[in-house]
């Protein structure tokens, strides 16, 4: 298939029923690509892909299965032409990390082995990975450039997409058909603008808004801030936080640009570090409810302070984060007020538009 007529060709998304994957399969759809997911939904709920049915007004095509199933993957690819694969699907928590590694490195690592094999089987050689800013490491100056060697990893979860980064290089180095995009991005935040479709952590969140949001709605009683001793401005952590639909744009823009052989490495960031204690008072203006929080000791390997130098993204994939951080705001406290339990308030037997395998 020519690039030409790629938004004719399916896009295999790995993981695409989770947080960024289904806001990234919308952005994919409404781009005029057609949509194959894949999602053993272990962390995700099969009601994100209905409500981007519905919000789209297209369909997708849903596989549940693993990314580590060889011969679910082989019927995948022989059964839809697949064009490209924007791979997400993984473990994300650095605090389960240190506790469960060897899941992770057998989720992440050995997910995305497989999943190459059976790729280069089918003769599809176009890839987006969804990486991380972890793979910097601690010691890296700011703002972080793609330039930058990988640096030392403090938990096994950044150590998994480090490893696979290191992966991805060397079968683009013994195989000249790969096209490999490594997206590193830094702190995905807020919804869809529909309220329809947002963060849906399962237990207590490991990231910060979800559970600004989740006290504002009544679900927990107070934030914890871990550390306020930090060597910031208020003492508390900086990060670079930006809209997860400027997020799944930016993979559109990564699979659009998957014409060229080699390695090919994008920050997806605001370049604009936000302190803990900005974000809650941002979200405190935007939904008129107080957030109690109260301070916590340092969690092992946060680090003070970073975020991206988005530029080459922007040069490149013709890529900016355009929403500003009420936008975020907004997005999320939307999404968190009109779905105070994510989507398990809905009926689990919704009928689904999507066709399955």
């Amino acid at each position: 298939m020519q690039d030409t007529n790629m938004q004719q060709g399916n896009i295999l998304v790995t993981g695409g029923a989770g947080y960024i994957g289904s806001h990234t399969a919308l952005a994919l759809l409404e781009a005029g690509y057609e949509v194959v997911v894949l999602d053993n939904l272990i962390n995700a709920s099969k009601e994100s892909l209905v409500r981007v049915e519905q919000i789209t007004g297209r369909s997708l095509t849903f596989i549940e299965g693993d990314v580590r199933d060889r011969a679910c993957l082989d019927q995948l690819f022989s059964e839809h032409a697949i064009h490209a694969v924007i791979h997400f699907a993984g473990l994300k928590a650095v605090g389960e990390s240190v506790e469960q590694p060897l899941a992770y490195y057998d989720a992440n690592v050995n997910g995305s082995v497989t999943l190459c094999q059976a790729m280069e089987q089918a003769g599809v050689f176009r890839l987006v990975f969804s990486s991380s800013a972890t793979v910097y490491g601690p010691d890296a100056p700011v703002p972080y450039q793609e330039t930058m060697p990988r640096g030392r990893t403090s938990n096994p979860y950044g150590a998994s997409k480090s490893i696979v980064e290191q992966v991805l290089e060397d079968v683009v180095k013994s195989d000249e058909r790969w096209s490999v995009a490594l997206l590193r991005y830094f702190n995905p935040i807020g919804a869809h603008p529909s309220g329809q479709l947002g963060e849906d952590p399962q237990g207590i969140p490991n990231n910060l808004m979800p559970y600004i949001a989740q006290v504002a709605v009544g679900r927990r009683d107070a934030l914890t801030v871990f550390g306020n001793d930090y060597a910031t401005a208020d003492g508390t952590c900086v990060r670079d936080y930006l809209h997860v639909m400027d997020l799944a744009e930016g993979h559109v823009g990564a699979v659009g640009h998957l014409n060229q052989p080699g390695v090919h490495v994008y920050n997806l960031g605001t370049g604009q570090g936000l302190s803990v204690l900005e974000m809650v008072k941002a979200f405190e203006r935007v939904s008129e409810r107080p957030i109690p929080y109260q301070f916590a000791p340092r969690r092992e390997g946060d680090l003070a302070a970073f975020w991206a130098d988005p530029h080459k993204a922007q040069q490149e994939l013709g890529w900016q984060a355009r929403r500003n951080l009420d936008d975020m705001m907004i997005d999320t406290w939307r999404w968190q007020r009109q779905n105070p339990h994510g989507y398990r308030t809905d009926n689990s037997d919704t009928p689904l538009g999507m066709s399955h395998s």
